[in-house]
């Protein structure tokens, strides 16, 4: 009879299977205790923006190379927008100075932004460079600014890249504008495209962004080529986390990437090894610089990483780990025992470990102020490299308190003909059961109603460990 039940049950399930595969979201909402294997979630493409801040002042009407530098600007722009119309997750937008008003006179609000971000605009703007014709003055910190504003305020990874063969005319700051725009997140570190621009003139663009020199056109043309290979593309960073020989065995840690100039989290990633045993590759932007903090105990910190664009970049930050095991001799009888965990001779709290568990620290020596009554300090812990350091504290007895009424009670301990408190009794309660660690002890307690000091009652006892003793105070 069993086996013919069991054979059915069988039978459900296996349908139950059947139909699940055919209709999982019905059988999450109705069969929650049915589940598939989970596959790691498919990570959001990153979403770019790319501002082109184009230069037609009236330099641009130089001569250079095959025909004027407005002309070769235009048809490399013109193909560069044609490559990138294929390109996912990815909005473009134009903005022109120098093409309003005539120079002379000088008008150095002569900025605009021609054509706006949005999906599929690029027959626009090479409709719009196509038209351009140089005019007037170079307003780049203007411009700069103005930039500022034409990016959406949704979270997007937006780029400005400065096309030019001049600097700044109207006495702007390119430098404190691109700063300040980076500091609060609106954009990464702006690419500037120069053409045939003078060694003393590039050296004003060092504190804009990332500067590439186009001394003829086909400079020009592999400008652009890395300079969009960069905005749009990761670059691989592998974090070698160094063991005490120096080696990169550490792992399974967390790490958190903090862009310098902003303070922004911009990754969390946990640290693994891969398959051949190597630390794993991260794909990272590379515009910007970051801060790492490994969150080991204590955590580690390395500033200023710098990755090389189009390359796999590799640091090393040390943090040889090795284990803390606390344990209680014996049979347990404390509920949830915690210790307090601190780096040598230093005050602040480190973490609080649970006994009967494992956690992992730096190699160094430690302090330890264990929750027990009364509290039990050890100092000069040693953690070494990858081994475990167990630290066991004798088992505790319990002590029942009996008394004829409420009261103020205390325990103390007794020590070097010396009291210590390390016990305030429950005034209301009549009975008492504490869990002390071996000592001897003494309480003093005087009845609630008890008006005079000297109606109190003092006792003695001695805590043994595994023993349950029980006291009566009358």
């Amino acid at each position: 009879m069993n086996l013919i039940l069991m054979l059915r049950k069988n039978r459900v399930f296996i349908s139950n299977i059947k139909f699940c595969i055919l209709h999982s979201a019905f059988c999450i909402l109705f069969f929650p205790s049915f589940s598939f294997a989970q596959k790691p979630q498919a990570k959001k493409p990153t979403f770019t923006r790319i501002e082109f801040l184009f230069d037609a002042s009236q330099s641009m009407f130089g001569k250079w190379q095959s025909g004027t530098k407005m002309d070769v600007a235009k048809k490399l722009m013109n193909e560069l927008l044609d490559s990138l119309r294929y390109v996912e997750n990815l909005e473009v937008a134009l903005r022109v100075f120098g093409h309003l008003k005539n120079y002379p006179p000088q008008d150095c609000d002569d900025t605009q932004l021609e054509v706006p971000f949005e999906q599929d605009n690029f027959f626009k703007l090479k409709a719009k460079i196509k038209s351009l014709i140089p005019k007037g003055t170079t307003p780049i910190a203007r411009s700069l600014e103005a930039c500022g504003g034409d990016f959406p305020s949704d979270t997007t990874r937006n780029i400005i890249i400065l096309i030019t063969d001049g600097i700044e005319e109207c006495n702007g700051d390119p430098c404190a504008v691109s700063l300040a725009l980076q500091k609060r997140g609106i954009i990464l570190k702006p690419f500037i495209i120069g053409l045939n621009i003078s060694e003393e003139m590039k050296k004003t663009f060092d504190c804009v962004g990332l500067y590439f020199d186009a001394t003829n056109e086909v400079q020009f043309k592999n400008a652009l080529r890395i300079v969009i290979s960069q905005a749009l593309n990761s670059t691989t960073l592998q974090v070698n986390l160094l063991d005490i020989y120096n080696n990169p065995t550490e792992t399974n840690v967390a790490m958190t990437f903090y862009d310098v100039l902003t303070g922004a989290m911009k990754y969390h990633f946990v640290h693994t090894h891969n398959s051949r045993g190597l630390p794993d590759t991260l794909r990272l932007d590379p515009l910007s610089s970051y801060n790492i903090v490994v969150h080991t105990i204590p955590s580690v910190k390395k500033d200023s990483v710098t990755l090389t664009p189009g390359k796999h970049n590799t640091v090393g930050i040390d943090v040889p780990q090795g284990f803390l095991n606390l344990k209680v001799d014996g049979n347990n009888e404390y509920k949830k025992l915690q210790s307090i965990v601190r780096k040598k001779g230093q005050a602040a709290t480190l973490n609080v470990q649970d006994f009967n568990a494992t956690d992992k620290y730096l190699v160094g020596k430690y302090d330890l102020e264990i929750l027990t009554t009364p509290r039990i300090t050890l100092d000069n812990i040693d953690i070494a490299q990858s081994k475990t350091t167990t630290v066991q504290i004798p088992q505790p007895g319990l002590v029942t308190m009996l008394t004829n009424g409420p009261g103020f009670g205390s325990i103390m301990l007794e020590e070097n003909n010396s009291l210590e408190l390390i016990y305030t009794m429950d005034e209301y309660a009549t009975k008492e059961t504490i869990v002390l660690q071996p000592g001897n002890y003494r309480v003093v307690y005087r009845p609630k109603n008890s008006k005079g000091s000297e109606f109190t009652l003092t006792k003695t006892f001695k805590i043994t460990s595994g023993t349950s003793i029980t006291i009566t105070i009358n």
